[in-house]
């Protein structure tokens, strides 16, 4: 069989299981974009004008909820309202580590009720395959997905070898599991959308280990099927709208030419 990065997203999505990877898959092809904005931002109002500005564009929204300083129930529905306006998804990029009993509480509760509002969260699996199963009580009855971290893009970074591996198998034996944040594909047992952060139109790094790779090097060379970018849209001096179309326009050209080299 041929892998499924050989495959348009839209044959992907018509035969995929999980109701988010199929419909992540449909906004992809609608939109002609490949693009998760990372929304880094400390405040409600940045984080929705931001996100207002960048939303055609964008097939994800990414956040990390927990750092907005005025974050309130306005705040979610506001967002929810942009998803349905410009057609994204929202993943947040919650990073859980916790047992499973932990988790579930974390997942559906405290001030912040993920499960509620994003379609996609992700965790590491150091405490084991229960925080997956923990995490799918919560979210497989809302219709939501779970990437694993079975990569990170800052430099010296652990996950690597044997990890990478369990977290694979595990991603194979959950249906749950609709892929990984890291840097290629990683199996063919199933189709897992792999999500690349640490994305750049030109490779290069920053003071704090964070590591850059082109589109085409993760799009065309590595397999893999989201790019995430954040500060290359809305870093100082940037038009997050300009940046973000030019960010969307390499994500896709690196996808049709990883197509016609496939054909």
């Amino acid at each position: 069989m041929a892998s499924y990065s050989q495959m348009s997203y839209a044959q992907r999505g018509k035969q995929h299981a999980h109701p988010v990877a199929r419909e992540l898959f449909a906004i992809m092809e609608r939109k002609r974009s490949n693009l998760s904005l990372a929304a880094d931002v400390a405040t409600k109002a940045e984080l929705l004008a931001l996100a207002d500005k960048v939303g055609p564009y964008i097939c994800v929204l990414k956040t990390h909820i927990d750092v907005v300083s005025d974050f309130d129930a306005d705040l979610v529905a506001q967002l929810q309202a942009l998803a349905s306006k410009h057609d994204f998804l929202i993943f947040e990029d919650r990073k859980f580590a916790e047992i499973g009993n932990t988790v579930k509480l974390q997942y559906s509760g405290g001030i912040y009720r993920i499960a509620d509002w994003a379609h996609i969260t992700n965790c590491h699996v150091i405490p084991g395959e229960g925080i997956i199963q923990g995490l799918a009580e919560v979210g497989m009855p809302k219709g939501r997905g779970l990437l694993l971290l079975a990569e990170m893009s800052s430099k010296g970074m652990l996950a690597t070898g044997a990890y990478t591996d369990k977290n694979i198998e595990m991603a194979v034996r959950n249906d749950f599991v609709i892929g990984f944040i890291g840097s290629r594909r990683f199996t063919e047992e199933r189709d897992l959308i792999t999500m690349t952060p640490g994305v750049g139109l030109h490779a290069a790094g920053d003071a704090l280990g964070q590591q850059y790779r082109t589109p085409e090097m993760i799009i065309t060379e590595n397999g893999s099927d989201v790019i995430i970018v954040g500060r290359g849209i809305y870093g100082p001096g940037k038009d997050p709208a300009t940046e973000a179309q030019r960010y969307r326009d390499a994500g896709w050209a690196a996808y049709e030419k990883r197509l016609s080299v496939s054909n």
